[in-house]
């Protein structure tokens, strides 16, 4: 193929499939072309960009001819937001997409040929996340830009209302928008750190209801806060906290390491799978609530222990020891121990494992659910000899090398892989099953409607 002149070329495509990341593609020549906002089953006019490397990319001009499965996006900012990059996609269509990509990244990727299962839709693609990290920026005029990235860039599209988003926070964004703005504060650009705000954290508990406001900034003196705060609860009876999260570096980490309490108090109660819990402003929690909750009856299954129906009636002493790696607050080790498994949690982020304690007393669980706050690469190898079980609940980045060397010379006999990426999922399914293990099952769940994000349990059983 000869070199293209990209800056002045256009060409009509038909695009294909998705890229892992929702962008298109198509084929020029022979050659793979990623085109930002179309669809499989469109035909369009793109304007090639600058190769990079091997691959070649191209802006959207024309849609020719529309997928079928082409819809109006539900938000008005669907074209220019990288948030939810398959808003314009059909419900039918993400569906399908999601069950293929991720079939084909197990064959692909790991050299996998199990049956997945068919993809859990969840009931509510729009008001559905829990928790929002807003940037935020201030113009030279002095108005306050509030928030996500156009795709690949650090371009702030303005918003006042996110449709994905669970509208008891989503209707908060406006008029806390303009409270900041009135402010005098000075707000961060693009990194640089000037001494102020940088993003707003929004969390709400799905079925208590209660709401958490976080200030994400490099600096604490923010002169008044304490008493707009105090405004905020007052007129949002529903606000239980307001805090102020230190992030001094120029980072893509959101979260800075201290965290401290302006009003009320820096947590909010809610229910997950019939069990209470505290979490905090700075702590994971799956942004999908219900969908997460369908997981737990998949993971007593995978782990040939049915729930009694009464937690209270389980027995004290559990099957075995599982080990619950990546543990957060406790989210999937509470219902595991509440239906009999001894349980003991292993993360790295100590605030994390103190709400983790917390919750284990609240569901008087503390003869089943232990916790602590170490690496897992650090404190895996010594527990694994005395686990029958495995749960992994790894980063997008998925499993680091120790950590599967760890579990390679010391394999329980069943494991439990939750997953939000299926490329790395895939890699290090294949690496276990190439050596201990036999995969057993595979199901996603739609946590991200509307994004190019898929959640997946994945079981394994050891080999012998």
């Amino acid at each position: 193929m000869t070199e293209l002149n990209a800056a002045a070329t256009e060409v009509e495509l038909e695009i294909q499939d998705l890229s892992h990341d929702g962008r298109g593609i198509g084929r020029l020549d022979g050659r793979v072309v990623f085109v930002d906002g179309a669809l499989p089953g469109d035909r369009v006019t793109v304007r090639l960009l600058p190769q990079k490397r091997r691959q070649l990319h191209a802006d959207l001009r024309r849609i020719l001819e529309p997928s079928p499965e082409r819809r109006r996006p539900p938000c008005i900012l669907a074209d220019h937001c990288g948030g939810c990059t398959l808003q314009p996609f059909s419900d039918a269509g993400q569906q399908q997409w999601k069950q293929r990509s991720l079939e084909q990244a197990l064959q692909r990727i790991a050299g996998l040929s199990a049956e997945v299962q068919p993809l859990l839709v969840s009931d509510r693609p729009l008001g559905y996340r829990n928790r929002a990290v807003i940037p935020l920026e201030r113009g030279e005029d002095g108005h306050l830009k509030a928030g996500y990235y156009r795709r690949g860039s650090h371009r702030i599209v303005n918003m006042n209302r996110c449709p994905v988003l669970d509208p008891r926070i989503d209707n908060l964004i406006a008029p806390l928008k303009r409270d900041l703005e009135s402010s005098d504060w000075p707000v961060d650009r693009h990194g640089v750190s000037d001494g102020g705000l940088k993003h707003l954290a929004l969390r709400v508990g799905h079925h208590t209801g209660e709401v958490l406001i976080t200030l994400i900034s490099s600096d604490q003196d923010l002169e008044g806060l304490e008493a707009m705060a105090a405004d905020w609860m007052e007129r949002w009876p529903d606000v239980v906290g307001v805090s102020l999260n230190l992030q001094p570096r120029p980072t893509n980490q959101l979260f800075g390491p201290h965290t401290y309490t302006v009003a009320g108090r820096g947590w909010l109660s809610e229910s997950f799978a019939g069990l209470r819990y505290h979490i905090g402003a700075d702590t994971f929690f799956q942004v999908h609530t219900t969908q997460a909750e369908r997981l737990v009856p998949l993971m007593l299954q995978g782990l040939g222990h049915v729930p009694d129906p009464d937690p209270a009636a389980a027995p004290a002493s559990g099957p075995g020891l599982l080990l619950d790696a990546f543990c957060g607050i406790g989210t999937f080790s509470l219902p595991l121990a509440a239906a009999g498994w001894r349980v003991h949690g292993i993360e790295q982020h100590a605030p994390a494992v103190e709400l983790a304690r917390l919750n284990a007393a609240a569901n008087e669980l503390t003869d089943r659910a232990s916790f602590e706050a170490a690496s897992v690469a650090t404190a895996l190898p010594a527990l694994l000899d005395s686990a029958e079980a495995l749960l992994l609940d790894p980063p997008r980045k998925g499993l680091e090398a120790p950590v599967l060397a760890a579990i390679l010379a010391c394999p329980p006999r069943r494991l439990l892989y939750l997953s939000c990426d299926p490329a790395t999922l895939s890699r290090d399914l294949g690496l276990l099953c190439a050596e201990a293990y036999r995969l057993v099952s595979v199901q996603p769940v739609d946590f991200f409607p509307n994004t190019s994000h898929i959640e997946t349990l994945a079981v394994l059983e050891r080999k012998d």
